[in-house]
């Protein structure tokens, strides 16, 4: 980490701004989305409550002959509507400044807005963490809300079928990596990448304190990755681990491998991995497959399948395409299944329109 700072602070300290701008891009979403069993939180009335008191004490419960009868509103766990609109409104806010020297500075922040996909009901829009970036030649350093290496592996994530991307090769993964949240305040942590000719290294380091005993105890989270290209694939490996918090929460890892090729109008991806995590029934190798096929100047299909060793790793696969309207905007659609270890599994689909400005 300490390279990582020094190497920012040198940059910082080599010339004046010259320039600046504010830019803005993002896209949206709207369709129809199905999920097999949904269920959500909703707000419950429970009617004929009565509430007696006597002696100082008060006891709820039925309602009873004599007894007075209220309405208590709390939450409980429902079967809710299968078939729902989905949404997706998502604004990045990127200001950028460079130097006469060509260091790049950048923060951004981003303004997005989901529908509820418990209930259907649509969510209001907030602004996320902020990420800052210094960018120079093939250096980047990235501090604040930032993707670790594992979120910024090549290929990590595969083609995704659907409107909402509800598929992925990944669905065997249960290691908690540094990622970029698009809703939330993120991790305050540190990203390093250095990409030369066909080769890339990148590296993150989350610090994070816990209690334990009254005592301070830290389960600090870091990751390294290598990327290398070469003809029509590219490779990549990534490693990395979650201090131990004690004899509590145990120390966790995730070691993952892509490789991924193009060919003319197919490309695919391959991916292994293996992680050692708290619950023992999420512990083995994970693995999946994705692809996707350019049918015509307009059409691509899309496939993907995930599934690990463990015994409550969740396996999906579905099929998807992506029709193009032209002028950034395009018909996307998929359907597929989901079961965690033994359970049932789960149909899902959805169908929609997607627009990127």
């Amino acid at each position: 980490m300490k390279k990582v700072l020094f190497a920012s602070t040198a940059l910082i300290a080599t010339a004046s701004v010259a320039a600046a701008e504010v830019k803005f891009s993002g896209y949206g979403r709207f369709g129809i989305g199905y999920l097999e069993d949904r269920t959500g939180v909703v707000t419950n009335f429970n009617t004929g409550v009565f509430t007696t008191t006597g002696g100082g004490n008060t006891s709820t419960g039925t309602g009873a002959a004599g007894s007075a009868t209220t309405t208590v509103t709390n939450t409980t766990t429902v079967a809710t509507d299968e078939t729902i609109l989905v949404s997706r409104f998502r604004l990045n806010i990127d200001g950028i400044a460079e130097t006469d020297g060509g260091v790049r500075f950048e923060a951004r922040v981003r303004l997005q807005a989901d529908e509820n996909a418990d209930t259907g009901e649509a969510n209001a829009a907030g602004l996320n963490g902020a990420r800052f970036s210094v960018i120079y030649g093939g250096l980047r350093v990235d501090a604040g809300n930032v993707a670790g290496s594992f979120d910024n592996l090549a290929n990590y994530y595969g083609n995704e079928p659907g409107l909402e991307n509800f598929i992925g090769q990944y669905s065997g993964v249960d290691y908690s990596f540094l990622g970029y949240s698009s809703t939330g305040a993120g991790s305050n942590a540190v990203f390093f990448q250095y990409a030369v000719g066909d080769f890339a290294f990148g590296a993150s380091y989350d610090q994070a304190t816990f209690g334990l005993n009254g005592v301070a105890d830290s389960a600090d989270r870091w990751d390294i990755s290598f990327t290398y290209s070469f003809n029509n694939f590219t490779a990549a490996v990534a490693y990395g681990e979650t201090s131990a918090i004690g004899d509590v929460v145990e120390k966790q890892s995730l070691a993952v491998l892509t490789l991924g090729a193009e060919f003319g109008d197919f490309s695919g991806t391959i991916f292994v991995a293996d992680d050692d995590v708290a619950d023992e029934d999420l512990n083995g190798t994970a693995y999946g497959l994705s692809a996707a096929y350019n049918v015509g100047a307009a059409t691509t299909l899309t496939f993907a399948y995930g599934d690990g060793s463990a015994d409550n790793d969740t396996q999906q696969y579905g099929i998807g395409a992506i029709y193009d309207l032209g002028g950034g905007a395009s018909l996307r659609g998929g359907i597929g299944q989901s079961k965690a270890g033994d359970g049932d599994s789960r149909l899902r689909a959805d169908f929609g329109a997607q627009f990127n400005f």
